[in-house]
């Protein structure tokens, strides 16, 4: 299904305006060879184009959005929220409520810090891990996405997989020298490095669940291992969560793993689908976060009140687990039903799904890393998207991007999308 009259209209406005016409890469469309819908609306499970056309959605803002479109609690909150003033830049009282929050949930979390985005949570926290070591160099792994701060920018997933990018001009070779990248999944890539250079390595930083090559989930004893290997060498251990942070739980991939980092880096869910970041650990490392200590970092709209209102109506309704024990209810219907179409059309595509969380590969084998991720047919994918658009499926506009189930999703909307899927699968050959 193409762009409709009206998207394509804007479209050729926003492209006068801004790069490629829009504010973040993926929603180009480029990666599935369309235009891309604007969109006017959500509701539920749902979200409508400017021209009109509802559709079924896995994007949910790209993860924020576990309780669906317009929660009446998060609607609720904001709206009170903003009547009362949008911005004060001073402390307020819902800051307080969701830092509390959000340690009861991350009691390895002893204090934090709010800022705007996960970008934000990760340059900072990677900041601090310097500070506390007094090393410059930081480990990172293919295709994990840590937001687009310069010495991120190696080897990086998300939007950079999408574009065929692996690093992006403007970044110091400098920089870059204090980046070190390992293999996910792969340990004794991350022995090598610490070998080699132990002693100048401040930190590794790891999505627990990486969600920026697509879905690729940590190995038996990946996690365990990089916490062993950083204590020995005394690094810290820094857990990305932005995207698996209360998705999965109440809390993070973390407590699942058994695995307490030294800092976690939190965004999305947090916020209820406004701007908000977070980063925190324990209490002598976060100590040396200024005004109490000499690292600094600051933000005008840090904690606004009307961000931190919607982060509080979210963590609260999913305080109690309901949520999640629907969720994975959703997701396992629709792993059953998307596994049985796919070996009943004999397509050349693979499944992973965690809780709410999935990604279907276009690949010939399962993917456990970032090697396999790349062997992924992204021209079939795009062929998928649009055969899914075209049966009211909304899904990430690209191969290397997760799908979400929201709350508000039913059975119902599963079995639609399970059909869906069938239909779109491309045929054995042969």
């Amino acid at each position: 299904m193409a762009a409709g009259n009206i998207s394509r209209r804007l479209f050729a406005r926003a492209r006068e305006l801004m790069p490629g016409g829009v504010n973040s890469p993926v929603r180009a469309f480029r990666a599935v060879n369309q235009e891309p819908l604007f969109i006017a609306r959500g509701e539920g499970a749902r979200v409508a184009d400017v021209d009109g056309r509802w559709f079924l959605d896995y994007v949910c803002s790209w993860g924020p959005l576990i309780l669906g479109h317009a929660h009446p609690a998060v609607v609720e909150a904001v709206a009170a929220a903003a009547a009362a003033g949008t911005s004060y830049g001073a402390p307020c009282e819902r800051e307080v409520e969701l830092a509390e929050l959000v340690r009861q949930a991350f009691p390895g979390m002893a204090r934090l810090r709010m800022v705007n985005s996960g970008t934000e949570a990760t340059m900072s926290a990677i900041r601090l891990a310097r500070a506390f070591t007094g090393r410059d160099r930081v480990v990172k792994f293919e295709g994990c996405y840590h937001g687009h701060a310069d010495g991120f920018l190696v080897r990086a997933g998300s939007g950079l997989l999408t574009g065929g990018v692996p690093t992006s001009p403007g970044v110091p070779a400098a920089v870059l020298q204090h980046t070190l990248v390992a293999r996910y999944n792969d340990l004794d890539s991350v022995r090598t490095l610490f070998e080699a250079c132990g002693e100048e390595i401040a930190a590794v930083i790891v999505e627990p669940v990486a969600g920026n090559m697509g879905l690729v989930l940590p190995a038996p004893g990946f996690l365990a291992g990089l916490r062993e290997i950083t204590r020995r060498h005394g690094a810290l251990l820094v857990f990305d969560e932005v995207i698996t942070g209360f998705r999965l739980c109440f809390g993070g991939y973390q407590h699942l793993a058994g695995v307490e980092p030294d800092l976690t880096c939190l965004g999305k869910i947090i916020g209820g689908g406004l701007p908000v970041g977070a980063y925190g650990g324990r209490e002598e490392i976060m100590a040396l976060v200024a005004p109490e200590g000499p690292v600094y970092q600051a933000g005008t709209l840090s904690g606004n009140p009307v961000a931190m209102a919607a982060g509080v109506a979210t963590l609260r309704q999913l305080a109690s687990g309901e949520v999640y024990q629907t969720l994975e209810a959703l997701g396992a219907r629709l792993e059953q039903g998307l596994r049985q179409a796919l070996a009943e059309r004999g397509s050349p595509a693979t499944l992973n799904r965690l809780g709410s969380m999935f990604c279907c590969f276009f690949a010939p084998e399962p993917v456990a890393d970032y090697a396999g991720a790349l062997r992924a047919d992204t021209a079939g994918y795009a062929r998928f998207f649009a055969a899914m658009l075209e049966r009211g499926v909304y899904l990430p506009p690209s191969q290397f991007e997760v799908c979400f189930i929201s709350g508000r999703h039913t059975p119902a909307d599963i079995d639609a999308t399970v059909e869906a899927f069938a239909a779109s699968l491309p045929a054995r050959q042969g």
